[in-house]
């Protein structure tokens, strides 16, 4: 939902929410903030400087103390410019083959932001035990890896880290000597002259000026618009090149609204002018092309070439710059400004894409597989306004046949914006409005804000004001107040582990030892955490002051990005004997969770995110706007959350703002329903635009829509399973399928659903009746709802389908085998007993694979192995083809879950690319069958595909069977 800026009256902001636009000006650029101008004037010196540039810091070679597991070193790192001031080096090798170097100020004035690994990672990461490392004077090396082809380099005068493959330098750190921790100190100091013999003095100075710059340039106070930034620690900046010198591509480094592989920000023809930024904003109506922050921030970047994909982590909270320069096809540079923490990056070495997945994924978790439900359709707009609306919206879904799963509430709901608490005015039966939902499998997700209104008539801000867990304003006294929805707001800190029990505690429907809880509501419904970026109307760039305090004396400019994660995260919740038992949960994910026995698998929806917020829910890509260009580029912002690890995504369907035309309603809902989350939501100031309100052929052709999406829930769940269980995104861009195929790293208007073979391309621009999708492969692919026939070439093609307004361009990769669900219902736990057909898409072999996960969709049941796991597979030998099914669980195929659905069938199997009639088609054992062929039209480029269909071959889904088919 949109919060608008703080300019004037906040008593017109508030009754004229829709009449502000974006305003660029209430951001910042990087010429704006200090720590950024800093960054790039010093990057300005080592160009200007080239030859004779160097890093002042270095290691001290006596210092390097080889760890008892040999895997990791520490040594100590001076720098040449302020020999008094020490840091040490900490560099580890883990068992996966990731490479972490940490480097953090020893003995200093204060001490360094250094937890924000610890709210990111799962665990501490596990060291190799079969790496040795081996010292010289010019630096110290280890060489690892299955192929012993895996070399990490560190280089001692000056500091620099290099991870090659093969004897091919992947990644580079500190190769332009760009390294820069700014160092504690008092505000009196003045710059350490350098002495007589010091190495840097071949390099021009007696002085820092050469490196940091002449002037003191925003280090202990900084003015923007109407606000006074101070800095009582003063600079401490961290600025580090990061180089991959070939790979010419980069992804990543979400959320901005820009292509998938990521322009230049610097250089020669430039896209954009100012670096990326990663500082959780409330960017309303944002620009639909730009290197501006949005409302999260997950600081990893994929370098992707022909040869070998790589990827970096940099664990830092907060706000951080990064320059993107192609100076060449081959090669990519990058410069990483943050403002304040360690220096802690790791190097994820590959060398595939789904290593690279599988790496960080080991670091910061997967997300878990969710309610099946959540995958349906999500109704919503900014207002439902009461109990009969919610009631009437409901009976015109069900009047209309189109299928819905769930109704959203936004802030109205509550009174005076009193989260938890119901308006009785227009809300005055919440938990019989909820039940009604409900008792048609369908649920109810209400939003709850961080922000608490400051009122003694408020037991939650109450509460959290006994208990001392609000965040302090820059004194270190008191509570911070500031305006959001419900005027005076106070925040709390969710940093301060008293706030964790405290706010569990609050969604408990029943009232434990006479705390408030929320006893208006039910075990069934989801949450909506919106504003925790967190978004202030009064604060400096539409949020928080950065000279805040929260737990353990850190400034808010220390953890900004983290906050909107902790508002959905906890520390640790042990549900088993040991750390290694544990589920990292975040609050609202967890009280939803405990509300029942046993529990059960919550939804929640966060606006905001950091690396590790995947663990906890589902995200949207915020107040986008109803055009065109919104909806295309929505579509690169969820595939980049995916590389991101973030992939439960989605963007507001019809845009958040504006009043769409039918036509481009129609597109988006395309792009919804091959989006992981699927949304409609809508501006309180927009026309209603649910889909029983369209026109015809609007409101038919929006039904089929949402019906092919009800059909494949059982594609989008398996593809989720396995998500969950190797960290490898839903939707899979062009490049990651094809990694070697340069003609499609920088296509992301199409992707891949999963493993399916789903190819889907949106359309996403006015006006057009056809598109042209890339084939990168010399293998059939078939149009999934005319069987056409269209064959790809290993030099890559394209191919043109018509893509009317009633058509939706996917295709069926051949290879592959779909499991669908026909049978229309109003919501998808209707459709649980459901009989399945079996999509069978031949590839040019005449093969086809597939497999299909079920569980409960609910609990967390299927952790104790309750679920079903089937393989399907086709081939062909000798004129005969046989389709199996074959358990692939893992478990016990007779578990509870899999004979409560023992006669649930597969109704009917679709064998496209039969190139002859069969002469018979039998069940495993003789019988014969009764099928329909279609013969197929043959050409070398594209032709009808010949279809049969068998009618009803009475199996069963969780049992083992085969069919043959007889040429």
């Amino acid at each position: 939902m949109r919060s608008p800026t703080f300019s004037g009256s906040l008593l017109l902001v508030l009754l004229f929410p829709g009449a502000l636009a974006l305003k660029t000006a209430d951001w910042k650029t990087c010429s704006q903030s200090g720590f950024c101008r800093r960054g790039r004037a010093l990057s300005a010196r080592a160009q200007e400087s080239a030859s004779s540039w160097k890093s002042p810091y270095s290691v001290d070679p006596a210092s390097v103390a080889v760890g008892s597991t040999q895997a990791s070193f520490t040594a100590a790192v001076k720098s040449a410019l302020y020999p008094a001031v020490k840091f040490e080096l900490d560099v580890r090798v883990h068992e996966d083959g990731v490479v972490r170097v940490r480097m953090d100020e020893v003995d200093g004035l204060r001490k360094r932001y250094d937890e924000a690994a610890s709210w990111s990672l799962i665990e501490e990461p596990r060291i190799s035990q079969n790496i040795q490392w081996t010292v010289s004077k010019a630096g110290i090396k280890a060489v690892y890896g299955a192929k012993k082809d895996i070399e990490v380099v560190v280089e001692f005068n000056p500091l620099k880290v290099t991870l090659f493959r093969g004897g091919i330098e992947q990644v580079i750190l500190n190769g332009r000597g760009l390294l820069h921790m700014e160092h504690f100190r008092k505000k009196e100091d003045k710059p350490v002259e350098a002495t007589e013999g010091d190495a840097q003095a071949v390099l021009q100075v007696n002085s820092a000026a050469w490196f940091e710059g002449e002037e003191q340039d925003a280090w202990w106070d900084e003015t923007f618009s109407s606000w006074t930034d101070t800095k009582p620690k003063g600079p401490e900046s961290l600025s580090l090149d990061i180089t991959f010198p070939n790979h010419g591509h980069v992804y990543g480094i979400p959320q901005h609204a820009t292509s998938l592989a990521l322009p230049s920000t610097t250089g020669p023809g430039a896209t954009f002018t100012d670096p990326y930024r990663l500082y959780n904003a409330d960017v309303f109506e944002y620009l639909a092309s730009s290197s501006m922050s949005l409302y999260g921030s997950i600081p990893l970047m994929h370098a992707h070439s022909a040869d070998s994909t790589v990827a970096i982590f940099d664990v830092v909270a907060s706000e951080t710059w990064i320059d993107v320069s192609h100076s060449s096809d081959k090669s990519t540079e990058t410069h990483w400004i943050s403002e304040s923490g360690i220096l802690d990056v790791f190097i994820l070495p590959g060398p595939t894409p789904e290593e690279v997945f599988a790496q960080y994924a080991r670091l910061t978790g997967t997300a878990p597989l969710p309610a099946e439900w959540a995958l349906a359709y999500h109704q919503c707009r900014w207002n439902y306004v009461s109990t009969d609306d919610v009631r009437t919206v409901q009976k015109r879904f069900d009047e209309e046949d189109i299928p819905v799963d769930v109704f959203w509430l936004d802030i109205e709901y509550a009174e005076d914006h009193k989260y938890f608490i119901w308006d009785k005015k227009t809300f005055p039966d919440p938990v019989e409005m909820t039940q009604d939902v409900e008792a048609i499998g369908r649920k109810m997700v209400v939003i709850i804000d961080p922000h608490l209104k400051r009122t003694s008539s408020y037991p939650v801000y109450q509460k959290a004001s006994e208990l001392g867990v609000l965040v302090k304003p820059k004194s270190g006294e008191g509570e911070y107040e500031g305006w959001c929805w419900p005027g005076s707001s106070s925040w709390i800190d969710f940093f301060h582990p008293g706030s964790w029990d405290f706010w569990i505690s609050l969604f408990k429907t029943k009232s434990i030892d006479g705390q408030w809880s929320w006893t208006e509501s039910t075990n069934s419904v989801g949450i909506w955490n919106d504003m925790n970026e967190p978004s202030v109307f009064n604060g400096p760039e539409i949020t928080m002051p950065k000279d805040n305090v929260h737990y353990g004396g850190w400034e808010h400019r220390d953890v900004h990005n983290i906050n909107g994660m902790l508002f959905v995260r906890t520390e640790h919740d042990y549900f088993g004997t040991s750390p290694h038992e544990c589920i990292q949960t975040n609050h609202t994910f967890q009280a939803a969770s405990l509300r029942t026995d046993p529990p059960r698998r919550p939804f929640v929806l966060t606006r905001s995110f950091y690396a590790g917020s995947q663990r906890f829910g589902a995200m949207w890509t915020g107040d986008n706007l109803g055009t065109w260009e919104h909806m295309e580029v929505g579509v690169k912002m969820v595939l980049a959350n995916g590389l991101g690890g973030m992939p439960f995504a989605g963007s507001d369907v019809g845009g958040f703002f504006g009043n769409p035309e039918p036509e481009m309603l129609v597109r988006w809902y395309v792009v919804g329903a091959f989006s992981p989350f699927f949304r409609a939501h809508a501006h309180i100031d927009t026309k209603r635009r649910e889909p029983f309100l369209l026109d015809e052929p609007y409101k038919s052709i929006i039904r089929d829509i949402l019906r092919l999406r009800y059909s494949m829930l059982p594609v989008w769940y398996t593809a989720f399973r396995e998500t969950a269980a190797t960290g490898v995104p839903i939707l899979r861009p062009q490049y990651m399928m094809f990694p070697k195929d340069k003609d499609g790293f920088t296509i992301d208007d199409q992707f891949y659903v999963g493993s399916s073979g789903l190819l889907v391309k949106p359309v996403t621009q006015k006006g057009v009746n056809d598109v042209s999708i890339y084939l990168a492969e010399d293998q059939v692919y078939y149009n999934y709802f005319t069987h056409q026939a269209y064959r790809g070439s290993s030099k890559g093609t394209r191919v043109t389908l018509s893509a009317q307004l009633h058509e939706v361009p996917l295709l069926v990769r051949g290879g592959s085998i779909i499991s669908t669900r026909e049978r229309h219902r109003r919501s998808s736990p209707l459709m649980k007993h459901d009989p399945f057909t079996l999509r069978v898409a031949l590839d040019k072999a005449g093969s086809a694979h597939g497999d299909l996960y079920l569980d409960d969709g609910d609990t967390f049941s299927h952790l104790e192995g309750q679920l079903v796991h089937r393989e399907f597979a086709a081939k062909t030998e000798k004129k005969v083809i046989r389709i199996t099914s074959k358990d692939i669980a893992n478990v016990d195929p007779k578990n509870a879950y899999a004979q409560s659905i023992a006669h649930v069938r597969v109704e009917k199997v679709v064998l496209v690319g039969l190139g002859a009639k069969p002469t018979s088609v039998q069940a495993d054992g003789g019988k014969e069958l009764e099928w329909d062929y279609t013969p197929g039209v043959a050409s070398d480029k594209q032709g009808q595909a010949g279809v049969l269909v068998v009618k009803d071959p009475s199996v069963s889904v969780v049992s083992d069977w085969a069919l043959v088919i007889k040429l």
